[in-house]
């Protein structure tokens, strides 16, 4: 059961990557790269036996325009030794100014210290096993600060000591821009989901706060994971603290040149 490393994708939970562009006309595209570096005291995952239970640091990172994007999660324990490394293709299906429907697909790279022979003696391997998943993400905006939406995702292991089957199913709600003071605002996520893992089931409850500057690209992060009813092996509650830094760049193209904003 290695499949920890897809569990973190719920980018539109945390608020750490912006993935917006501009809106194309008939002589300039846009498209954008942004993204976020986290360092965290606890590398969890949404399933608390998943869990790293040791710092570690996160890229998530974000290329494409209006529809299509190609969206790399990597992560690393502090130590420099690879967690996990997602590569996503993501396409907006839908895009109304209310509602917004997101597919994707990746491939998922996910390492395990094992301890295995080599010249007849035991040493400390890193052992990595494949994954590929999809994702169905359906978001609808009730106000410019506030959406609610849904997460499917279903993921099949490749490799012998993989999981499977997975299937991932959540309720989720994000409340952005919530004004502290007048230099500080709050963004918060909280998310209800099922897990399936071959014969094994849970119900988890999730929360994530993010505290930052306005106009400043540091921020601090926490994440909260309460199991409500589950036969997946855990903890019942992990959480952690994190340092993060976003940052957002616009691409525009037109016939004569590009340049960046």
């Amino acid at each position: 059961m290695q499949m920890k490393h897809w569990l973190w994708i719920f980018l539109s939970c945390t608020g750490s990557v912006s993935a917006s562009a501009q809106t194309a006309d008939s002589s300039k595209t846009g498209y954008h790269f942004s993204g976020s570096a986290t360092i965290t005291n606890n590398g969890i995952s949404l399933v608390p036996n998943f869990s790293l239970n040791r710092p570690a640091a996160i890229f998530l990172l974000s290329f494409g325009g209006k529809r299509f994007s190609v969206d790399p999660d990597i992560r690393f324990s502090l130590d420099a030794k690879p967690w996990t490394m997602l590569f996503w293709v993501r396409y907006q299906v839908v895009t109304k100014e209310k509602f917004r429907l997101r597919a994707g697909a990746h491939l998922g790279l996910n390492f395990q210290i094992n301890r295995l022979p080599v010249d007849g003696k035991p040493q400390d391997l890193n052992v990595v096993r494949r994954y590929l998943g999809v994702e169905w993400v359906p978001v609808y905006s009730l106000s410019p600060r506030f959406r609610v939406g849904a997460y499917y995702l279903y993921a099949r292991g490749l490799d012998p000591g993989t999981v499977g089957n997975t299937h991932f199913v959540s309720l989720n709600a994000e409340l952005n821009a919530v004004s502290m003071s007048k230099w500080l605002s709050m963004a918060i996520s909280p998310q209800i989901y099922y897990l399936n893992q071959d014969s094994l089931s849970g119900a988890y409850l999730t929360l994530h706060v993010q505290i930052g500057m306005n106009s400043f690209p540091l921020s601090l992060s926490s994440m909260w994971n309460q199991k409500l009813h589950t036969q997946i092996a855990g903890k019942s509650l992990i959480w952690n603290l994190g340092l993060v830094y976003t940052f957002h760049k616009t691409l525009s193209t037109t016939p004569e040149r590009v340049h960046l904003k």
